[in-house]
């Protein structure tokens, strides 16, 4: 069993470690992350990871923009989301963009063996006193984007990121690595899977990613 818990906080990922350890067993790899820099390098040594723990407000991560990132790298692995946030409006947004399960972090740590269990069998999670206020919530983004944006491949969902942070294509192929053509390909194919007509259309669209500034 390996699961990854990426916090920026040093002493609840000790205490949600030593929880997991509890649960998990002596045999589980427990891995910790501070940012989503140091979270990448794990995954690709540990592709088979069986499930992540990811901070909503993550440094390197804007809003969402790790979850979906973290989706579309990598489908097969549960992102369990854990927050300080309990507006029922934000949980939903997760739950819409694949989030397996939402802790609050202030949750007692007993639920959690709740939730995990609920993860590796395959289901979603919530704690039972939020369940009617996030179903009652209007998501900010709607299950039909959450399903185009699923539809990108990694490099696609790094080059609309970059669109949305105004890069030209050029600036981009330099970034990446790749020939200007290439790019020209990866937008063509974005602006296809998203259903808009151009990049800036496009780069809206990512900006929905992102927490409202009254979160």
């Amino acid at each position: 069993m390996i699961a990854l818990i990426a916090d920026d906080h040093p002493l609840f990922r000790v205490a949600l470690s030593q929880a997991c350890a509890n649960i998990l067993g002596s045999d589980a790899l427990l891995l910790q992350a501070q940012n989503m820099q140091q979270l990448w390098p794990l995954l690709r040594a540990h592709p088979d990871t069986n499930f992540i723990f990811l901070d909503l407000k993550m440094p390197g991560s804007d809003g969402f923009t790790g979850l979906s990132a973290l989706r579309t790298e990598y489908p097969d692995v549960p992102v369990i989301m854990v927050s300080a946030e309990e507006n029922p409006v934000i949980i939903r947004q997760a739950l819409t963009l694949g989030a397996a399960a939402y802790i609050p972090k202030s949750a007692p740590l007993e639920l959690l063996s709740e939730a995990i269990a609920a993860v590796l069998n395959g289901d979603s999670w919530l704690p039972a006193e939020l369940e009617q206020d996030v179903r009652n919530a209007k998501p900010l983004i709607d299950e039909d984007f959450a399903h185009r944006l699923e539809q990108l491949t990694p490099q696609q969902f790094r080059v609309l990121k970059m669109i949305a942070d105004g890069l030209l294509n050029k600036q981009i192929a330099y970034e990446m690595n790749v020939q200007e053509t290439t790019i020209k390909q990866h937008v063509s194919a974005i602006l296809r899977k998203l259903n808009v007509n151009n990049r800036t259309l496009a780069g809206i669209m990512f900006e929905k990613l992102k927490l409202p500034e009254s979160v």
